[in-house]
């Protein structure tokens, strides 16, 4: 039988290499989901290795009792307590627990080749508004060249979205960046290279996950009315706290 384009057959075994991350799996379009389920049901036999799974929970018995289970049916590996997971550094203290994605960062920088570059104190430059290209060509009188190196622009873009699940003080100027994947200008780039350039100096913010039990719930959110320079529409954002704990922003 011939296999679906990504699989292998060795021995009386068909083996799926998955090419995306799970988390990259996990945001992908419904369409490459159903691509990736017909390639899996097309072989009898199918081998998936996973390289990272995590199983938390405040009751230990049960945590126990996934991994035995877990065990008795794959081959698994404990790798111990959690330290370091998916570019994540996970440190605990007596006040709780500190996530920070420092190494990830200090590999992001390195990567675009920023590491001789000086830092700058601001995410943006102050007063910053970034257009579209058709918001552009309606108003006239706005030149800037369209960045033609779309895939880099888009790789770099994906890898800040990443980095927002432990820098909410990045959140607002990524989603703006992110509004230009298809259509992104020079002054796009630039502001993206001055963002990463920020990280020097600042290469990690830590989320605290306090210890102290609390089960309240707080919401702060803030509105700034027809801010957006290609749609005239509102910009909101808000964050979500457990007790003293930031759990959640936009």
């Amino acid at each position: 039988m011939a296999l679906p384009e990504g699989l292998q057959s060795q021995g009386e075994y068909k083996v799926c290499k998955l090419l995306k991350s799970l988390y990259g799996l996990k945001q992908a379009s419904m369409q490459r989901n159903i691509k990736l389920t017909d390639a899996l049901q097309a072989t009898n036999y199918i081998q998936i290795y996973v390289d990272d799974f995590l199983i938390t929970g405040n009751n230990g018995r049960l945590v126990d009792q996934a991994k035995q289970i877990l065990h008795k049916n794959f081959k698994v590996k404990y790798l111990g307590e959690l330290k370091y997971f998916l570019g994540i550094e996970v440190l605990r203290s007596q006040k709780g627990i500190l996530l920070n994605q420092r190494k990830y960062t200090l590999e992001l920088i390195s990567d675009v080749g920023l590491s001789g570059a000086k830092p700058v104190n601001t995410h943006l430059e102050v007063n910053a508004k970034f257009t579209t290209i058709d918001y552009d060509a309606y108003v006239g009188g706005i030149t800037n060249p369209i960045f033609t190196d779309i895939t880099s622009y888009q790789k770099l873009i994906g890898r800040l979205i990443y980095l927002t699940i432990t820098r909410p003080d990045i959140s607002f100027v990524v989603q703006v960046l992110s509004q230009f994947m298809q259509q992104p200008k020079v002054s796009h780039w630039e502001a993206t290279l001055r963002l990463v350039r920020y990280f020097k100096g600042s290469p990690s913010q830590d989320i605290l996950l306090k210890n102290s039990p609390c089960t309240q719930l707080t919401v702060y959110c803030d509105n700034n009315w027809a801010a957006c320079p290609n749609t005239r529409r509102s910009v909101t954002g808000y964050i979500v706290n457990l007790g003293n704990s930031l759990i959640s922003w936009k």
